[in-house]
């Protein structure tokens, strides 16, 4: 199971840039390889246009961003975040961040920077001055957001994805227990059919052993009691009719609580 197999795209890179846009921190979201499953929102051209385009700089940036964990700083002294992506005890992917300062540069360190990576002093300074600066605390504090959001949000989808495939199974299984209490009904209403029939029958053998006298004597007997069993029968008949639509109703009543 991928993370898109649970959340929709379009969902998660709104969320993303809306965080972006409200806390100037740039984000990603990745899968478990490092490949980009959103767009990028709000990267800084100090990180990717210059500091990951030089070889040192770029090769810098690959051991903090397999290194980094949580809110952490940066080789170039930014602030950046990784944090999981956890459903169910088992992480689909990351959310990856930052790109700010905790605080004013020192243009000089940053200078200082540039020659090591050969990156242009000036063009370096100048991408750097267009950075975002939020306090160290406030940086963690949006990171632990984003990570509560994204991680609240998936996994809220996962469980309406489960719900909705037990849901599913569950209207099959009520459609198929209506369908057998009407076939019960049914079935019961013909053996109440015949138990009428039965029970005239009866009546119509004890009339002619009474016509027979003495002769038909036990067999009188025998059609007294074929009445009772008839009786009786037809009163079990009615009384599986009447579970039987008991039945029926509840299972509506269920079907009825789940699709409303």
């Amino acid at each position: 199971m991928e993370l898109l197999d649970i959340i929709d795209l379009k969902e998660l890179q709104q969320m993303q840039d809306m965080f972006s846009s409200a806390t100037g921190l740039a984000a990603v979201t990745v899968d478990l390889n490092g490949a980009f499953i959103t767009k990028p929102s709000n990267f800084t051209d100090f990180c990717m246009k210059y500091t990951r385009n030089s070889p040192i700089g770029m090769k810098r940036c690959e051991k903090c961003d397999a290194e980094g964990k949580g809110t952490y700083f940066c080789h170039a002294g930014l602030m950046d975040f990784a944090e999981p992506i956890i459903i169910d005890g088992v992480q689909y992917g990351n959310i990856l961040g930052g790109q700010v300062l905790p605080q004013k540069p020192d243009i000089e360190q940053f200078k200082v920077i540039a020659r090591e990576l050969n990156i242009p002093e000036d063009e370096y300074i100048k991408a750097l001055q267009k950075v975002t600066i939020r306090s160290e605390s406030s940086i963690r504090a949006a990171s632990a957001i984003l990570k509560q959001m994204v991680n609240t949000l998936v996994n809220f989808k996962q469980i309406l994805k489960r719900n909705k495939t037990k849901v599913s199974i569950l209207e099959q299984e009520l459609g198929t227990m209506v369908t057998k209490a009407k076939e019960i009904t049914s079935r019961t209403k013909e053996l109440t059919k015949i138990s009428q029939e039965q029970r005239m029958l009866s009546i119509n053998a004890a009339i002619e052993a009474g016509r027979a006298g003495e002769a038909g004597a036990g067999f009188r007997v025998v059609a007294n009691e074929m009445g009772h069993l008839c009786e009786s029968s037809a009163e079990i008949y009615t009384t599986i009719i009447q579970n039987a639509h008991i039945i029926s109703n509840a299972v509506k009543n269920l079907e009825n609580a789940f699709t409303k």
